[in-house]
């Protein structure tokens, strides 16, 4: 068995979680209306919003692929509204659609065990399925784990997505690792396992976050490595390197 010298990390469920904040998402509709000149009232609007979403999922999952936020709004979303009104607000828009459904958190110890890791002398990185281009490196410097990550790939930017294991070998190959000396820690036992056995990634460890297991509607057809229920486990996993 090969040393594991590198981490990718999912982060949607996996480092962040959800919290509901109706002030919060209240806010986020309001503006996001006001961006695109709505011209139907909010119910009617959200509803068009959540259909035309739906469809894109399901693409995106057949086809394993992602678009550009440009794309996503123009094609997808708001495909009826002018360019010219959604084009240069797309970014913006990404973030809003996001924040609709509350507010992002990390879980408990996860900026201290990701500056440990990295104090362990592990490389870190992020492999993520994303609609936004900027919002996790946004976190990252908020947060101020920004240097703890060598690499982020998001499926907005490179158009592969989880569980292709095409992203996965990107990303060791944008570290600079060889895929059988590298771990990757996610929350689906469907996607995120399949994507990294796959691609013949060193290790897979799967945090069992309450209420995501089943999200993919189907059986897991392998297994992961390592199970764990807190992130700070992963010093348990990956100790000092020499």
């Amino acid at each position: 068995m090969y040393e594991i010298d590198t981490i990718f990390f999912d982060v949607g469920a996996t480092l962040r979680y959800v919290v509901e904040d109706p002030e919060f998402a209240a806010a986020a509709e309001a503006e996001l209306m006001q961006l695109v000149g709505a011209t139907e009232d909010h119910d009617t609007f959200f509803a068009k919003l959540e259909a035309n979403w739906k469809k894109y999922r399901k693409w995106a999952k057949d086809t394993l692929l992602d678009v550009s936020e440009m794309e996503l709004w123009l094609q997808y979303l708001l495909p009826d509204y002018p360019a010219e009104r959604v084009a240069p607000h797309a970014a913006r828009l990404t973030r809003l659609w996001r924040d609709h459904d509350g507010r992002r958190v990390v879980h408990d110890g996860t900026l201290e065990t990701l500056r440990e890791l990295k104090a362990r002398g592990y490389k870190l990185g992020i492999i993520a399925n994303t609609i936004t281009e900027t919002e996790i490196p946004d976190w990252m410097c908020r947060d101020n784990v920004a240097d703890c990550f060598k690499t982020v790939i998001l499926s907005s930017k490179v158009r592969l997505r989880k569980p292709d294991p095409a992203i996965y070998l990107l990303a060791a190959r944008c570290i600079g690792s060889a895929p059988e000396r590298c771990a990757y820690v996610g929350d689906n036992p469907v996607r995120d396992v399949e994507g990294a056995k796959e691609a013949e990634f060193g290790a897979m460890v799967l945090f069992e976050d309450a209420g995501t297991a089943d999200r993919e509607g189907k059986a897991p057809t392998l297994l992961p490595d390592y199970r764990i229920k807190s992130i700070p486990e992963l010093l348990d996993l990956f100790p000092p390197r020499a």
